[in-house]
């Protein structure tokens, strides 16, 4: 699940047609062919629940969740504006707020900037390797900011790009750029080889 590790993203012509079908298929579904529909979630699932994973890691917490958020977006359709942003942008932001929601219903924070930091405490449904790689990088990524964590997190755990982090969270793209950049050199300075190396083969599998 998850996504992959690129520093340089440069848009191609398949990136072009997956957008161009995507856009497609919403306007049916405005349209009111929400049978279309299917084909939307067949596109965005797999990674709609990878997002919502890592920031649970509980499986059934994941499914549940991604169930609900492609419930709220067939649901609300007919509000998504193309000309604001993409198809994909605006799922995300509906995966992000049902996190949120979730962690405020079922845990009773009020520091909902932890939701973006890595889940903690024992968990018997955790994968050993992750729960392992993530306590030896947690020190290192809590002393980054909100906006820090999250661009790092979209960008290398999910594998969005810049565009999309930047219609995701309301910041411009540039910003965006520079401050994964930045974190990214201070991970490298403050980690040991070793451990910026097994941070960065987490990014690929994940």
């Amino acid at each position: 699940m998850g996504g992959w590790f690129v520093l340089g993203y440069v848009a191609t012509k398949s990136d072009n047609y997956i957008m161009e079908q995507e856009l497609e298929l919403v306007l049916k579904c405005q349209g009111g062919e929400l049978r279309f529909f299917g084909q939307l979630y067949n596109l965005y699932a797999q990674k709609i629940y990878g997002f919502i994973y890592y920031r649970t890691h509980h499986k059934q917490t994941a499914e549940d969740l991604t169930s609900q958020v492609f419930f709220k977006a067939l649901d609300k359709i007919s509000s998504f504006n193309h000309h604001k942003g993409k198809f994909s942008s605006w799922l995300y932001q509906i995966a992000k707020n049902s996190v949120i929601d979730f962690y405020r219903s079922n845990h009773n924070t009020e520091d909902i900037e932890t939701v973006w930091d890595l889940a903690s405490g024992d968990s018997p449904e955790r994968d050993a390797d992750v729960a392992l790689s993530m306590q030896k990088l947690s020190k290192h990524l809590q002393a980054l900011n909100k906006h820090q964590k999250e661009i790092l997190i979209m960008r290398l755990w999910d594998g969005l790009s810049f565009k999309e982090i930047a219609e995701i969270l309301n910041l411009g793209e540039s910003n965006c750029k520079m401050t994964f950049a930045r974190t990214l050199e201070k991970i490298r300075t403050d980690l040991p080889a070793a451990l910026v190396l097994l941070f960065l083969i987490k990014m690929i599998k994940l």
